[in-house]
């Protein structure tokens, strides 16, 4: 392969202007992103939603494992469920419809929750994996929510419905006991 002068001074030439384009600037007066200069609006429902899911997730979805049961006592359930629990609850079971300022509205206000603990018991102890051995202790609440709904329309015709209502939400709680070796010493360290 033979070099011409030309292609000599085409190498030269574009060795000058990669030695000159250094860092972020091009020769042509630098970089253009387009669009993407400008920032882009994203709405909070998104943000919100991920937030709530982490708060699901982190708070109630996790099976805390306790120190083994004492020989001779009943185990207890842990703490009956909070309120946000069960109103996070209610609105998976019957959410509240978006509504439109002035055309549909849904309120639930005057909120009063009561729990009841109607099952505690514990299982067999088995072997979980990852854990080792333990047992399984459940926790069944039934909780009644009564709350007063009011539905407010604005169109065609305005008119305000209020109803006292009463729902039942089921919540089980369930953690683990570690088991307890012969020597009575835990089988897993905290």
């Amino acid at each position: 392969m033979r070099l011409t002068p030309t292609s000599v001074a085409v190498a030269a030439l574009l060795c000058a202007l990669l030695g000159t384009s250094t860092g972020c600037r091009m020769p042509m007066g630098g970089w253009n992103p387009g669009l993407f200069l400008y920032p882009i609006p994203v709405s909070p429902f998104f943000q919100d939603r991920l937030e709530d899911k982490f708060w699901e997730h982190e708070r109630y979805e996790r099976v805390p494992i306790m120190g083994p049961t004492t020989s001779g006592g009943v185990p207890r359930a842990l703490d009956p469920p909070t309120p946000d629990e069960v109103m996070r609850a209610l609105e998976k079971a019957r959410p509240v419809e978006g509504g439109v300022p002035l055309l549909f509205e849904v309120q639930r206000n005057n909120v009063r929750i009561v729990p009841e603990l109607i099952a505690d018991y514990v299982d067999p102890p088995r072997i979980y994996p990852l854990i080792g051995p333990a047992q399984l202790h459940h926790a069944h609440y039934k909780c009644t929510i009564y709350y007063t709904e009011t539905n407010r329309s604005g169109w065609p015709v305005p008119h305000t419905n209020v109803d006292d209502t009463v729902e039942v939400i089921y919540i089980d709680h369930n953690h683990l006991h570690m088991m307890v070796d012969a020597d009575d010493t835990a089988t897993s360290n905290y």
